[in-house]
């Protein structure tokens, strides 16, 4: 919890900023007790917390988030996406996801991304084909490869 912060020159009480940044990521009153104990010891969505919590005590202003539930239960799901719509005030997040339903619940923006060959087709380069508030993505999409994937057509 303390590397970040550190490493961006904090050299004061790091105990505040670990207590605020776990509550934060809904996760201090899980561990308050346990704060020196391994995070090994800790469920799959608590450490998914725990890789949140670690990036709040920063103070981003952004977060790049790659599949934030991806292999959790449904609570842990719920805990995660409840943990996003929380912070959405203060810290623009951005998520990578292929799961739609996902997507659909949490996202107030959706781009669709795909690969199509680049110029010479030597190689996959991803392309941006759709960007809008999610319920036109998801409700009206005004390209066919979206409309495709959305409606599980494709991919």
């Amino acid at each position: 919890m303390a590397f970040g912060p550190r490493t961006l020159g904090f050299h004061g009480d790091i105990h505040d900023i670990v207590e605020r940044a776990l509550r934060r990521a809904a996760l201090w009153e899980e561990v308050k007790d346990r704060l020196r104990e391994s995070a090994l010891a800790l469920s799959g969505g608590q450490q998914q917390r725990l890789v949140i919590a670690r990036a709040l005590a920063i103070d981003p202003d952004i977060l790049l988030m790659d599949e934030p539930a991806s292999a959790l239960d449904p609570i842990s799901t719920s805990r995660i996406e409840d943990l996003m719509r929380e912070i959405t005030p203060e810290v623009t997040i951005v998520i990578v996801t292929h799961n739609l339903r996902e997507a659909r619940r949490i996202a107030d923006s959706t781009a669709f991304l795909t690969p199509e060959p680049d110029g010479d087709g030597a190689a996959l380069v991803g392309r941006l084909v759709e960007f809008g508030t999610t319920e036109m993505i998801f409700s009206h999409p005004a390209d066919e490869r979206t409309e495709a994937y959305v409606r599980g057509r494709y991919g």
